[in-house]
């Protein structure tokens, strides 16, 4: 019955250190997906700027 108790116990402490681990995992993936977001709203306001000038250099252009 200890020997089954032990068992037990070795696996909860086994899962316990896998969510901590996971948790920390999560974490640190949350913190890298806001870079991403920032990142893709940089990216979104240099393409508009980009296209803004590009259609203002197109106008200037003489059919």
């Amino acid at each position: 019955m200890d020997a089954e108790f032990d068992t037990l116990d070795g696996k909860i402490d086994q899962f316990l250190q896998l969510c901590q681990r996971l948790k920390s995992e999560n974490k640190e993936l949350r913190l890298q997906l806001v870079s991403a977001q920032n990142d893709v709203k940089l990216l979104e306001g240099k393409v508009a700027g980009a296209k803004t000038r590009l259609e203002a250099l197109l106008h200037q252009i003489p059919e």
